[in-house]
């Protein structure tokens, strides 16, 4: 299920219909199984249909109850849909058939705005109450799907994707330097905002009612910091994550059609790929098939991770195409960000395009990736498992870590990675400052300054107000130190718009973007972990690699290294140098100081400057096309 849209409003006054019907037109690509409206009065809602679970094949959206007092709208699906349904079912509920939307529809029903907490799944809503004369919104947990929203004090208009509400005659196209600035420096602050003052994202784990007053959001799910696992062993953590991670895969495989996996030869992917692989075996999969694709960056020694993704593939006995990594001009980006009103996204991922496009062509509607894995389970760093362990009073494990580093790193290492990773972090601040062991705020700032130096005064300014607009002096009472670095990925900006990015772009190839990693169960069991599962010695995801045994060769299951995909950005750029410098650079003279920009052009291939400065310059490319 693709694409929403719709406009209610609250002055009493009748919705044309045919602005929602040219909403939906507009982005049509999200609904190649049909498109469907519902008007009435004051409101007129539409769905634009991508058939993606066998139950979404009975299901025709905007969806109302009997006497059309409730009416959805929702893209997206219910993972939990088994549970639901019997949950339903017991208190006497009439399902009328077996789609996802009938369940959400009904849950509405029966808890009303308390319907979220029964609902897994990747899911934007929103539900007409014409009895309360009110709209509920929601988005999921994690902000897997869209959804954005503008209110001019009488109007409430929502839809999938950004261009589809700019295209709207009320809508001004006023541009928010803000976020301007956020790209530019590649510092990201905002997950509400968009290019365009007015228009709006609802934040992830957010729901909202609107009425006559307007938006009103509100957060209905956050992870819990103090929740615990009963759990005395390392190997029931990590048998219970296995269990886990194998029905997050299953649940996310249902489909009526073949489903694709992206198996990079990284962990993460092809991990998601073995587990769909061993349930498609047993006949546990709700899938009639699964496709493996990898990209081959055969040639460049950086990115090239065929060696891996080629042993996956034996290993499992199957075949996993090799589809090489997709390049578009500039003029390309140019175009999808005049189309679309966005920022068109980096080379790292539209070298997918290709890989993406194969899959649909063999009939594929969904598509597994591996994001999120690094950010899940792979936090932490060398030794930072003994201040947690200390902190907590566990002696007992610190000294079972202690003498586990030794027999990896010898001795000195282990010891030195002791006292710098576990006891310094416990000593009263004034030590830490006199020995230099805590990191250096001013450092940290002189760093942000760096990257905003080719800015203008203005988006400078612009950019210090949201520093201070955004940052927040008390952070969450955590149960261990590593939490911090964890809630911190789920509130990231920059991760927000990526996966956003993502998702448009595949909704655009007909697929539907589906993360296993990027799942409530999963970031839930994550923060509950201790962080000696996390890491040992130089191997991180540690407890991921034990559950994975077995399943995944062992030149995988070893593996430390990780793919660069700068390339991408490298080949780009060489072909928009001259556009960056002599023509971009200029036009922005009101954003950018031109001197520096070339600057940066010239010396990219600095070792020093190496990965940021392709980022800026590319951010540059994209904020031009926008107006």
């Amino acid at each position: 299920m693709s694409g929403i849209a719709g406009i209610i409003r609250f002055d009493g006054a009748p919705v044309d219909p045919e602005l929602v019907e040219g909403m939906t037109s507009a982005m049509s690509y999200r609904g190649p199984d049909g498109i469907h409206h519902w008007a009435k009065g004051s409101i007129a809602l539409g769905q634009c249909m991508l058939c993606t679970t066998p139950e979404s094949l009975e299901e025709r959206q905007p969806v109302t109850n009997e006497d059309e007092s409730l009416v959805l709208v929702m893209e997206g699906r219910v993972d939990n849909w088994e549970v639901l349904r019997r949950e339903l079912l017991g208190r006497g509920v009439l399902l009328r058939d077996r789609s996802d939307a009938e369940l959400v529809l009904r849950s509405y029903e029966v808890w009303g705005r308390d319907c979220l907490p029964h609902i897994d799944g990747d899911f934007a809503l929103v539900v007409w109450d014409a009895r309360r004369q009110k709209a509920f919104c929601a988005r999921d947990r994690v902000g897997n799907k869209p959804f954005n929203y503008h209110w001019d004090g009488r109007t409430f208009t929502f839809s999938s994707e950004l261009h589809a509400i700019l295209a709207l005659p009320w809508v001004k196209h006023e541009f928010n330097e803000g976020i301007l600035a956020e790209f530019l420096a590649n510092e990201w602050y905002s997950r509400d905002e968009t290019f365009w003052k007015g228009v709006t994202r609802l934040v992830a784990a957010h729901q909202m009612e609107v009425g006559a007053t307007g938006p009103h959001p509100e957060q209905y799910w956050e992870p819990d910091l103090f929740a615990t696992l009963p759990f005395r062993r390392d190997e029931e953590y990590v048998e219970y994550y296995r269990g886990l991670f194998a029905d997050n895969v299953r649940r996310m495989s249902r489909s009526h059609k073949p489903v694709a996996f992206e198996v990079s030869g990284g962990l993460d992917s092809s991990a998601i790929f073995a587990i769909a692989e061993t349930l498609r075996r047993k006949g546990e999969l709700p899938a009639p098939a699964i496709e493996g694709y990898t990209l081959d960056f055969s040639g460049d020694p950086d990115a090239d991770e065929m060696e891996y993704a080629r042993a996956v593939g034996e290993h499992l006995g199957v075949r996993i195409r090799e589809v090489p990594p997709a390049y578009r001009p500039l003029e390309w980006y140019r175009d999808w960000a005049r189309q679309y009103g966005e920022c068109p996204g980096y080379p790292n991922g539209t070298m997918s395009l290709d890989l993406r496009e194969a899959a649909r062509a063999k009939g594929c509607r969904t598509l597994l990736a591996g994001e999120g894995g690094d950010e899940w389970l792979g936090l932490g760093g060398p030794g930072h498992y003994y201040a947690e362990e200390l902190a907590s009073g566990n002696w007992r494990d610190a000294w079972a870590c202690a003498q586990a580093d030794a027999r990896i790193l010898g001795v000195r290492r282990a010891a030195w990675w002791f006292a710098r990773s576990g006891l310094a972090p416990l000593l009263p601040a004034p030590l830490k400052r006199m020995y230099a062991w805590s990191k250096d705020p001013a450092s940290t700032e002189t760093a942000k300054t760096g990257r905003a130096d080719w800015l203008t005064p203005g988006l400078r300014a612009r950019l210090d107000e949201r520093r201070g607009q955004y940052h927040h002096d008390d952070p969450p009472r955590l149960q261990r130190r590593s939490q911090r670095t964890q809630i911190l990925v789920f509130q990231d900006a920059y991760s927000s718009f990526a996966r956003e990015t993502e998702e448009r772009s595949m909704a655009r190839q007909g697929l539907e973007l589906r993360l296993p990693f990027y799942d409530p169960k999963i970031i839930q069991f994550a923060l509950s972990t201790p962080e000696r599962l996390r890491s040992l010695g130089r191997s991180t995801k540690y407890f991921h690699r034990r559950a994975l045994r077995g399943a995944l060769p062992e030149s995988v299951l070893r593996r430390t290294t990780k793919a660069d995909f700068m390339s991408t950005f490298r080949r780009q750029l060489d072909e928009s140098e001259t556009e960056l410098g002599s023509r971009i650079a200029e036009r922005r003279r009101n954003w950018i100081e031109p001197d520096r920009a070339v600057s940066l052009i010239e010396r990219r291939r600095e070792p020093s400057l190496a990965g940021w400065v392709e980022w800026r310059l590319w951010s540059l490319a994209g904020c031009d096309a926008l107006v």
